[in-house]
């Protein structure tokens, strides 16, 4: 277990995961039965979809794709990369809710995971008796919980609720008490899989000091995956980037910062927006934006200067009152968002060309990502996403000479929009 003077608490042996898509099975029994019977005969499916010869057996998806991995006691260890890069999948097989498909998993201690909220809690149960049955799980005593009890509700901040059945908690409420129990129960590793963004920011703040302690201090294993860049940088030491299954980058963190806001390659002045990867709720909407046209040559912005380019989107319906959104990220933070006004007139079945134009104001240099979304209003106010790209374009505004007298600006203490000059009075 000791590899350059160091113990290994997590190594991971070319894992792969393979899961089939599609129509996997006939619903039933019976109809499977008749299906194989058809086929060792050599006959039609009878269950097949009229115009079809036979049911679709499903395609092979590669959630991950030969991943190695070591990860040494007390790191704590940022997962990062876009929606479907496999984060969520590597952090359920060390949880061991599945298997790999190929590959070794080695653990080197006991394992609290935060996977989603509610995971391994009974809504029938209290929040004491779910304390103790978690405990149970990873093998303490009663008298080893009991001696841990006064911690957990105090950390949790539900004293008032701890003998209520969690069913009739707020989300907010499960993720204080899940985390509390994860972060004092004695385990060596340690795995976060975004749920603190339930929580309130006080509560995000403690639990993010509660792992860099966790790490530093007590010698645990943490791995955490968040899309928030800025409590990657607060809390992780080592990052790891994953893109289409397979680890691209493990190393520093800022490095990897950088590596996962230029995967998708949306910094060039032309961006096929049709060809990004998106959010399976927005696969097949009846609206799609296609490609993007930037009036710069490179993604290098002036400090105060404005994005000026075009969008081409698609649609299968006429809307007349669409709206163009852009939301800029820093970070994994949202700094600002604007629209377009008037509303935008979508024709059915022709691609329709949007121009714009919006002013950065007075953001802070740095690196930003656009968040781009095409939506409509309906009758009652509300809004109808019609297509939306996480990360439809990057860019960096450029610190300007003798910019703030060459001032050191902190964006975790100070902010992203430098504020008008205070006047004394």
């Amino acid at each position: 277990m000791e590899e350059n003077n160091r113990e290994i608490a997590v190594k991971i042996s070319g894992v792969k995961k393979r899961y089939k898509l599609g129509q996997v099975g006939g619903g039933t029994l019976k109809s499977d039965i008749e299906s194989w019977w058809a086929k060792v005969r050599g006959k039609e499916d009878p269950n097949a979809v009229i115009g079809e010869d036979e049911r679709s057996n499903g395609t092979l998806f590669m959630a991950l794709n030969g991943v190695d991995l070591t990860i040494y006691k007390g790191e704590a260890i940022g997962i990062i990369g876009s929606n479907g890069a496999g984060k969520s999948t590597l952090l359920k097989l060390l949880s061991r809710v599945t298997a790999p498909t190929e590959g070794e998993i080695d653990l080197y201690g006991r394992i609290t995971s935060m996977l989603e909220v509610g995971t391994g809690f009974s809504g029938e149960l209290t929040g004491r008796e779910n304390v103790y049955m978690n405990g149970a799980i990873l093998g303490m005593t009663k008298a080893e919980i009991d001696a841990k009890m006064e911690q957990i509700i105090e950390f949790s901040e539900v004293r008032e609720f701890i003998d209520t059945p969690v069913k009739r908690y707020s989300s907010g409420m499960f993720v204080k008490l899940a985390f509390s129990v994860a972060a004092h129960l004695d385990s060596e590793i340690m795995i976060m899989d975004e749920v603190l963004a339930v929580g309130d920011m006080n509560f995000q703040t403690k639990c993010l000091n509660k792992m860099r302690d966790a790490a530093n201090q007590e010698g645990r294993t943490v791995l955490y995956v968040s899309h928030n860049m800025n409590t990657i940088r607060r809390l992780c030491s080592r990052c790891v980037v994953l893109d289409k299954g397979k680890i691209i980058f493990d190393g520093d963190v800022e490095k990897a910062i950088e590596i996962y806001l230029g995967v998708n390659n949306t910094s060039n002045p032309v961006v096929n927006l049709k060809g990004l990867e998106r959010d399976k709720y927005f696969k097949n909407t009846i609206a799609t934006m296609e490609l993007l046209k930037v009036e710069t040559d490179n993604s290098t912005f002036k400090f105060q200067d404005s994005i000026k380019g075009e969008i081409t989107a698609s649609c299968k319906e006429d809307i007349c009152d669409a709206v163009l959104s852009f939301c800029l990220i820093n970070g994994g933070v949202a700094v600002m968002t604007v629209e377009t006004e008037p509303k935008i007139h979508l024709k059915k079945n022709a691609s329709v060309k949007i121009p714009f134009e919006f002013e950065l104001g007075r953001l802070v240099p740095g690196k930003y990502v656009l968040k781009i979304i095409l939506s409509k209003r309906n009758g009652e106010g509300g809004i109808q996403y019609l297509d939306v790209l996480h990360e439809g374009y990057s860019f960096e505004i450029l610190t300007p000479d003798n910019f703030r007298n060459n001032s050191i600006w902190s964006i975790n203490y100070s902010g992203y929009i430098f504020g008008d000059s205070v006047k004394l009075l």
